[in-house]
């Protein structure tokens, strides 16, 4: 037998489904089957059954509607499902043969990576969903917090059924999908888009338009709101022509060997980026890894590159020692916040269209920051926003894994060996990863061919600045709102909700960083029944030890921040730990004082600093060290035996030069 939660609620045996009657009985099935295998509290029970109306025999109540589920369950043969009574509550066990919703993430788990089977694996999950969720369930609160979310999960699979089946070309029978689901969901601005990009594509400009009306003049009559940016681009985009009207693949990414996966929270998100994104994306709940939609084959060159392309007449690596396959780069899952500076990084991608073709040179930008807050998830989420103007893109590091800079000549030959050799320039995007002096960027820009580069960088790389004039873009610490949103986008909403002071102060804890963000929620992940307030609590107690994962040494903020240090020479991180002494606002005067030195040196230094991105400057002179950061500091200034000796000299020019 098998329960289907997937509609109205009702019990199969494979073949014919009786549903079951509106009743008591009936809605605490639906809150237990909404949590399998969980304990359920009895308030939250008593919640779904009755509501605010509870009869003034709560709990006697609750002890009959139990027993008539049971006898339910004896009258279809299922007593092997019995519910179980535990402290505090009721757990219904289930697995994914006697529970369909259980079998849809099933198949949408073993959908990710699965290349060629994903697209039907998908549709297998999409089948298994029969009309209107929980028709049969009287329950304001059932409705209320786990109908949207059930809804949301099926969304996420048909917008990933529709993408791939655009991007393999097949608009005609996508848009039976688009049609159903844009007036079923009027208001979702993906889905929309995706139906404008169809109906273009199939030569039906005025259609897509009309669709971006209809969509703008809803938001702006019910919400006072318009279409995102996004979208507003896409409208654009069909009115001058841009957006391309045959298949488009995901960006070609490259990346060189295994990288830290700072972006990974348990088992809801892939491997992500070094930093550890930042920020929406990819179907956190599903965890797909970034694949070819069309199903492109995925090869591992010499020099531990693993590469996919898509480049128009890009000429095919054949398989051998030397291309084995090799693993598929992940998207960026979870992408939140950073809206203004993806918007800027997006734009500058997107105008080197209009630069002259293959002879002008590259367009550029710069993200940088501190260790942790995102630098290279951004480059990456920008450079599969801009997939469609890219077909080829490149992740090139340009530090080794001790954190030794990698030569420029080295660099720009991996680069050339990475890139299709048909594949006109201006159709790649290279992503400079993790640069540390302007001369390794310059090296490779001079030998590289591609349209466009990003560099990502701990440092501001001024020089890089003055002679190439790349955009730049400062990240720091997540704004509250940001961080909050970050964590309810990995955590779910219920869970914040339930808790918001306590995630307030856990995003405190974390000092709003990304990576430290999202170990917090790993472990959060791992154990369903923590709650936030606890986990804040656990953290204080040693801050920031505890912000590392046991199961993975590089999502490790002690270890990020380690690393940053080590990068330094002696007296730019002998000044940084005895800044530590200071809390709040930095100013020259008292790092003069802390530092022993006269108060021209002591700005010099608080320069340096600042280009490291371990200070932050929040206004003209006014200085900060993030909390997190601070903490840090003094524990390692501690474990050294004290605050290191006075400061001796200037570390102007006292950073490693990355060779060339």
């Amino acid at each position: 037998m098998r329960f289907q939660l997937l509609g109205p609620l009702s019990i199969t045996d494979g073949g014919e489904a009786v549903v079951l009657p509106t009743a008591k009985p009936t809605s605490l099935l639906a809150a237990l089957l909404l949590r399998p295998g969980e304990v359920v509290p009895v308030d939250r029970l008593r919640q779904a059954v009755w509501g605010e109306d509870q009869p003034a025999t709560a709990k006697a109540a609750l002890q009959s509607c139990v027993l008539r589920l049971r006898r339910l369950f004896a009258k279809y043969d299922i007593e092997d499902q019995a519910v179980v009574a535990v402290a505090g509550g009721y757990r219904l066990p289930a697995d994914e043969d006697t529970l369909d919703l259980l079998h849809f993430r099933s198949l949408v788990a073993r959908a990710a990576g699965g290349g060629e089977s994903e697209l039907p694996l998908l549709r297998g999950a999409l089948a298994l969903w029969r009309g209107p969720l929980l028709a049969n369930v009287a329950s304001d609160l059932l409705h209320r917090d786990e109908v949207p979310r059930l809804a949301e999960e099926r969304l996420r699979v048909l917008e990933r059924v529709c993408e791939i089946q655009l991007a393999q070309g097949r608009c005609r029978e996508v848009l039976v999908d688009l049609w159903e689901a844009t007036r079923d969901h009027p208001q979702h601005e993906g889905l929309t888009a995706q139906l404008m990009r169809a109906l273009y594509r199939e030569g039906r400009q005025m259609e897509a338009l009309a669709e971006y009306r209809g969509i703008r003049n809803r938001l702006r009559d019910e919400l006072g709101v318009d279409p995102g940016v996004e979208l507003r681009r896409l409208e654009l985009a069909i009115l001058r022509g841009d957006e391309p009207r045959g298949p488009v693949r995901d960006a070609a990414l490259t990346v060189r060997g295994p990288r830290p996966a700072a972006g990974a929270v348990g088992p809801r998100l892939p491997a992500g980026p070094p930093d550890g994104p930042d920020g929406a994306a990819e179907d956190p709940a599903v965890g797909r890894p970034a694949t070819a939609a069309g199903g492109g084959p995925v090869t591992a060159t010499g020099g531990g590159l693993v590469t996919r392309s898509h480049a128009q007449g890009a000429a095919p690596r054949s398989p051998g020692p030397a291309n084995a396959p090799g693993p598929r780069l992940p998207h960026v899952p979870g992408f939140t916040g950073r809206v203004p500076a993806t918007a800027d990084l997006v734009d500058r991608l997107r105008s080197a269209g209009h630069r002259g073709g293959p002879a002008a040179a590259p367009v550029t930008a710069l993200v940088s920051g501190g260790p942790g807050m995102g630098k290279t998830a951004l480059a990456l989420h920008a450079a599969h926003t801009v997939a469609d103007r890219y077909p080829v893109a490149v992740l090139l590091p340009l530090t080794g894994p001790d954190g030794t800079p990698r030569r420029a000549a080295e660099a720009a030959r991996e680069l050339a060996g990475a890139l299709p050799p048909t594949a006109p320039p201006e159709d790649c995007l290279v992503i400079l990863d993790d640069a540390v002096h302007p001369d390794q960027v310059r090296g490779v820009l001079d030998l590289a061919r591609c349209g466009a580069a990003v560099v990502t960088s701990r440092m501001g790389l001024a020089a890089l600045v003055a002679t190439h004039g790349p955009a730049v873009l400062r990240l720091g610490a997540l704004p509250p709102p940001e961080s909050h949103a970050l964590l309810t986008t990995v955590l779910g909403t219920e869970r914040v909700a339930a808790e918001p002071a306590a995630a307030r102060s856990l995003a405190a804890l974390c000092g709003h960083v990304p990576l430290a963000l999202r170990i917090a929620a790993a472990r959060l992940l791992t154990r369903p029944k923590l709650r936030l307030a606890d986990c804040a609590a656990w953290l204080r107690r040693d801050l920031p030890a505890r912000l590392a994962l046991p199961d993975d040494p590089r999502m490790s903020v002690p270890q990020a921040l380690d690393g940053a240090l080590d990068r330094l020479p002696d007296p730019l991180a002998g000044a940084y730990l005895r800044l530590s002494r200071l809390e709040g606002r930095i100013t020259a005067p008292e790092a003069a004082t802390v530092l022993s030195v006269p108060e021209t040196q002591a700005e010099v230094l608080l320069e340096r600093l600042l280009d490291t991105g371990l200070l932050d400057e929040e206004q003209p002179g006014d200085l900060r060290m993030n909390p997190l950061f601070r903490a840090h500091a003094r524990l390692r200034a501690a474990r050294a035996g004290g605050v290191p000796r006075p400061v001796a000299a200037t570390a102007r020019h006292a950073l490693p030069s990355g060779a060339v």
